[in-house]
């Protein structure tokens, strides 16, 4: 066996460790229980992916293509499946999706053959990323994403960008329809379908912002109703989850995967956003809204749900937790994709019944310490009797 043969054989059972490397519960809160290892990482992205498997052009078997992270997924139960649609992001710092695949939904993923070649649409996007799946009562499944394209306005800025909502749909993850991006008077990231229809219209939960990073004006997640998803066009926007001064949402906040309907309500996983010394710092936090109308907020938990911990502080952007997806089985548990720092893929799980006792039998945020000490005493008292 050649050294070329060698090195070629040592990737391989190297990777075929980490794809069956089965995964470990970590600890539970009572809300949820992580999970020892990340379920998707740089490392599980195909060798074909990577390298030039051929030594007459590759003799040193070096990778070609580096990968560098794998986050931000969205989520579906699909044929019995658990599938995610990754973030990929390559070393040339650009990012495409992949679909991966698993049995359990919290090991054993593993990439499809190719990644997803999105149709383009319009002006070619520079980059594209953070998928919300939302299988909707129409048929589609529907992909929402954020689409990254140079500010013409400011061309000496090369850090300028316009951020808007691409939209594709599938029925089988492998054929991709390209529609029409969002249309909206201002930038839009963080675009989610509500997955019923709503007054026989389509029913979007928006992140109105005046710029590609600063929210400005935009006061928290939105609601929007349209026509149709081809051609989508935001009107009478209004907000239903503020944004408020010294809360984890200070900053900015987003709607994550697509909400679980449970019989209590909509479930909503949230992002909130606030700055510190260090930048800024992501967190997950939980709200409900009413079954008859997805844009009543009816329980909202003080407070962040998740956190990072241990090694998630550390990545490519530090201090971040962030999610697009989860996914609700019929026996009610709750497996929640979470990233951490832009850099890696975890799961979580919980279940339904937990996830809504928590939103509401957790006090909401009372915006000042007076009211936080009083319901800590208050539950002393309790505990006490």
């Amino acid at each position: 066996m050649t050294d070329f043969e060698e090195r070629l054989a040592a990737l391989r059972k190297e990777q075929e460790a980490l794809l069956t490397r089965k995964n470990e519960p970590s600890g539970t809160n009572g809300v949820y229980r992580r999970y020892r290892y990340p379920v998707l990482t740089a490392a599980h992205a195909p060798l074909t992916w990577r390298y030039d498997l051929h030594p007459d052009s590759n003799p040193y078997l070096m990778e070609r293509l580096g990968i560098h992270a794998v986050f931000n997924s969205g989520a579906i139960r699909w044929q019995g499946r658990y599938l995610l649609v990754a973030r990929v992001e390559a070393a040339d710092r650009k990012s495409f999706f992949a679909v991966a695949e698993s049995a359990s939904g919290t090991d054993g993923f593993r990439f499809w053959d190719r990644p997803v070649t999105m149709p383009e649409w319009c002006e070619p996007a520079t980059n594209v990323y953070d998928m919300r799946l939302v299988a909707h009562e129409d048929g589609w499944v529907y992909g929402i994403f954020c689409v990254e394209r140079k500010d013409h306005t400011a061309p000496e800025d090369l850090s300028a960008a316009v951020a808007c909502a691409g939209v594709a749909r599938t029925r089988d993850f492998l054929h991709w329809e390209r529609l029409p991006d969002i249309q909206a008077d201002c930038q839009q990231r963080n675009v989610v379908l509500h997955p019923e229809f709503v007054d026989g219209k389509y029913a979007l939960y928006t992140r109105p912002q005046d710029g590609f990073i600063d929210t400005g004006k935009g006061g928290g997640i939105g609601w929007a109703l349209t026509d149709t998803m081809e051609g989508a066009v935001i009107r009478n926007e209004r907000i239903i989850n503020v944004r408020q001064y010294h809360t984890i949402k200070e900053l900015k906040n987003g709607e994550g995967p697509a909400p679980i309907k449970t019989d209590r309500g909509w479930l909503h996983l949230a992002h909130g956003v606030r700055g510190c010394a260090s930048g800024l710092r992501y967190v997950l936090y939980l709200y409900m809204t009413a079954l008859e109308d997805p844009a009543r907020v009816i329980a909202e938990p003080a407070g962040f749900f998740m956190a990072p911990e241990g090694d998630e502080f550390l990545g490519d952007v530090s201090n971040v937790l962030f999610s697009n997806g989860w996914i609700a089985d019929s026996d009610g548990t709750v497996y929640l994709y979470y990233a951490s720092s832009d850099y890696r893929l975890h799961v979580a799980t919980s279940t339904v019944d937990r996830l809504v006792d928590y939103c509401f039998h957790t006090a909401p945020d009372g915006l000042r310490t007076g009211d936080t000490v009083r319901r800590i005493n208050e539950l002393i008292d309790r505990n006490l009797q």
